[in-house]
């Protein structure tokens, strides 16, 4: 795909304001290879195993014209090919990321689709890894892939009970917008997979959370819980500052209350900073059900009441469950995330080992990285949309959020070694590892990267010895 059809998701228009949806969605939804020098010719020696039609079909925010802005060429390190490891998706597994420039389109009938959209949005312009689905008048028309996943989905999710391994199964390579919001509550074990069930609990949890905003919630100002408060009011501002949606009084209200009863609910670990940006995902993702384009300029005041409150209780309850996962990330000390990035450092010694001896050198201690990869789940590192694709995988792989973000993170390191080994000392080494560029990634970046940590996983998961010497 030419760099100069990139879109810039994040430029905003504040005069552009998100639409209600006219139909709300309702909650519950009826061998041996030789090294290839580049991804093309991976991608042709192993056209039997690889599906390189790898667009993903769900776009977060509103799509608009791009100014032209070229992208900066990043390769990946040369690294022997295995034998081929098939990623556990639906029919469409990703592509293995080796050797990378500019990104690749791997559907070109798309890189020029222009299309006129409604007269708020101005013209959209979809591109390969960062396509919208929208079913609504005036959107770009699905193609017949789009199409196929999505009533693959809808087909699992409106059957009696759903088959969960299957749903992960499609999940992981992406989850269409349109029943994102159902999938991720089912995924997280929010709601049953019995069909009949579904508006039962719905109505019982979000009755469930607004007790316990009546029981505690006026506690916030008691001396015992005064200092929980206090940071939680400080912290919520700075998540995700750039984006207007988060900077609403009334969004930062919800966000203080969600933080605040999970914090009291959990004694052994209270709240700990980096937990309020777990909450956006969700957040937006469940936001998506009542909003057509352009989420983060919305107006959280003109959903209705009921809307805005059962937005509020799903939002907290999955990030319980997530949170009750990795708990020990945020108990006294962390010891999660120390043992995590213990683990990382352990991992990259032995597919990187140049990558590794270069931290020595420069005296750079992965804690002084790595800590916010894990203590944030990444999400300072990527742009939400890239943090929401990468949770359709995370929710869909086994103990995805606590031990195949390891494999993400070491993923992820290997990806800059080009730009890491260039840097010779420890400031701008460190500055580097702080302040990645990866403003401009989408849908087809976050799938690279996941092929890879799923290859890591699957080299290293099973045999611990490969982490030694």
């Amino acid at each position: 795909m030419a760099t100069d059809n990139r879109i810039h998701f994040w430029r905003r228009n504040p005069k552009v304001q998100g639409r209600l949806k006219d139909t709300p969605k309702p909650s519950s939804v009826n061998t041996k290879s030789k090294k290839p020098s580049s991804f093309h010719e991976f991608a042709r020696s192993t056209n039997d195993a690889w599906d390189i039609d790898d667009e993903e079909d769900d776009g977060m925010f509103s799509l608009k014209q791009p100014s032209s802005s070229p992208v900066q060429s990043r390769s990946m390190p040369q690294t022997p090919f295995l034998k081929f490891i098939k990623a556990p998706e639906d029919t469409e597994p990703m592509p293995h990321p080796l050797d990378r420039q500019e990104p690749i389109s791997t559907n070109p009938d798309q890189d020029q689709l222009d299309v006129e959209s409604g007269p708020a949005n101005g013209r959209v312009v979809k591109s390969c890894s960062d396509a919208q689905l929208n079913v609504n008048a005036g959107a770009p028309p699905m193609t017949v892939r789009e199409k196929t996943r999505l009533d693959k989905f809808k087909q699992l999710l409106s059957s009696p009970n759903t088959d969960l391994e299957e749903l992960r199964k499609h999940s992981w390579s992406g989850i269409p917008r349109e029943v994102r919001p159902i999938t991720w509550r089912l995924l997280s074990g929010y709601l049953p997979a019995n069909r009949e069930r579904r508006d039962l609990v719905l109505q019982r949890k979000r009755e469930e959370y607004f007790g316990f905003i009546e029981q505690y919630y006026h506690s916030r100002t008691d001396e015992n819980h005064r200092d929980t408060y206090r940071q939680i009011h400080i912290d919520i501002p700075r998540t995700n500052p750039l984006i207007p949606l988060f900077q609403q009084p009334l969004v930062q209200e919800v966000f203080e209350r969600i933080l605040f009863i999970w914090a009291i609910r959990h004694p052994a670990s209270g709240y700990v900073q980096g937990i309020n940006d777990l909450v956006t995902p969700f957040f937006v993702v469940f936001l998506s059900e009542f909003v057509e384009e352009d989420v983060e300029n919305f107006e959280m005041a003109s959903l209705p009441l009921d809307t805005q409150r059962n937005i509020e209780a799903d939002s907290f309850w999955c990030m319980s469950k997530l949170l009750d996962g990795i708990q020990d990330n945020y108990t006294f000390a962390q010891p999660g995330i120390q043992i995590k990035v213990k683990a990382l450092e352990e991992l990259v010694s032995r597919i990187d080992e140049d990558v590794h001896v270069h931290f020595q050198k420069c005296e750079v201690e992965y804690l002084q990285f790595a800590f916010r990869w894990m203590n944030n789940l990444l999400m300072r590192e990527l742009p939400l949309r890239c943090t929401i694709r990468l949770w359709d995988t995370y929710q869909a792989e086994s103990e995805g959020f606590s031990h195949f973000h390891l494999y993400v993170c070491a993923a992820f390191l290997i990806k800059w070694r080009k730009e890491i080994l260039s840097m010779v000392d420890f400031q701008s080494l460190l500055m580097l590892l702080q302040n990645l560029p990866t403003i401009h990634w989408g849908n087809e970046e976050v799938g690279l990267l996941l092929a890879e940590a799923y290859r890591l996983k699957y080299m290293f998961a099973d045999a611990p010895s490969h982490y030694k010497r």
